[in-house]
């Protein structure tokens, strides 16, 4: 980890010119004494970095001098860059690491382009935390540690011991055979197999890891996405499905089939709405894609999905009824 640090603190200064202990320490996360004793340490092995004192002073590198890194052309770094962009690393642990490897993709790429591709990259926005609508993406918190020995079993093929909070179930210990990790509009998730049968645990749900000393039961070579599809078609034909009947508004047909697992019957109704026949996951899943299209939506048939939306209607109505003037 630290001839690691130490290439990051050189790369910094190259492409900052001067940077302060304290800004160094604030860029790779570590204490100022740790980056006093990292230019010492780099001093030491020959390094030109000098200290220039001062309100404005700090540390920098001897003009001219490079680190030597294979170099990449234009268009390969800037694909690196906007690759490192997406916020996939952070759902592995791998934030810390991904900033490092883009301070070498930029230092490594020839003068004439390390501008101009800092710069194309800066024009080009792959998944903000938000939508047009201010929506904001919720990140799934996964500590550090836990995720870190996760990846370490399912790299080194070891089994693992996680303490897993399945929903509405009691936290409990499960040994399982890791096979890899999915990410998935940035929520984690690992595939493995337990006894043998294959299994998909969210990675925000796992509060403890352990990884073990023994090796997994797995296969030398997976293919994680027909891995993941074939988990994902289980999942959608699984499970309390549900068919309901609903009416639309025809500027809203696609938010509702969004959220469905499957159309099984349209038409038009005479008054220009659309009248589907939906499947949900369950009737939870029902209820809550009926309640996003508010008016715009009516759930025809069956009456036990009627029913809780006509309670939350009306808890609603009661909540917002015009208060009396004092």
């Amino acid at each position: 980890m630290r001839a690691d640090r130490l290439v990051s603190l050189v790369l910094l200064l190259r492409q900052h010119g001067r940077l302060s202990a304290v800004a160094l320490a604030r860029e790779l996360e570590v204490s100022t004494r740790t980056v006093l004793r990292d230019i010492e340490a780099l001093s030491a092995a020959g390094v030109p970095v000098y200290a220039e004192r001062g309100r404005h002073g700090g540390f920098a590198l001897l003009p001219g001098f490079r680190t030597e890194l294979t170099g990449l052309n234009h268009d390969e770094a800037l694909a690196l860059l906007i690759a490192g962009s997406r916020r996939g690393a952070q759902a592995f642990g791998l934030g810390s690491a991904l900033a490092s490897a883009m301070l070498k993709v930029v230092d490594a790429l020839p003068e004439s382009y390390r501008d101009t591709a800092a710069g194309a990259a800066e024009r080009l926005l792959i998944d903000p935390e938000t939508d047009l609508l201010s929506r904001r993406l919720v990140d799934e918190e996964v500590p550090d540690t836990v995720v870190a020995e996760v990846r370490r079993a399912v790299l080194a093929g070891h089994k693992l011991r996680i303490h897993y909070a399945a929903a509405d179930q009691t936290p409990q210990w499960r040994t399982v055979d890791p096979i890899g990790l999915v990410t998935v509009r940035d929520r984690g998730y690992l595939l493995a197999t337990r006894s043998g049968a294959d299994r998909t645990y969210r990675l925000s749900r796992v509060l403890a890891a352990e990884e073990l000393a023994e090796p997994a039961q797995r296969p030398d070579r997976v293919d994680l996405d027909r891995a993941w599809q074939e988990r994902s078609t289980r999942f959608r034909t699984g499970g309390d499905q549900v068919t309901v009947l609903v009416r639309v508004d025809p500027a809203r047909r696609e938010d509702l089939v969004g959220t469905a697992l499957a159309v099984r019957a349209e038409e038009a109704d005479s008054d220009g709405r659309l009248r589907l026949e939906v499947t949900f996951q369950d009737p939870r899943h029902a209820e809550w894609a009926l309640w996003q299209l508010a008016t715009d939506a009516e759930a025809l048939a069956p009456q036990w999905l009627r029913t809780p939306l006509r309670d939350r209607a009306a808890a609603i109505a009661t909540r917002y009824e015009c208060q009396p003037e004092s």
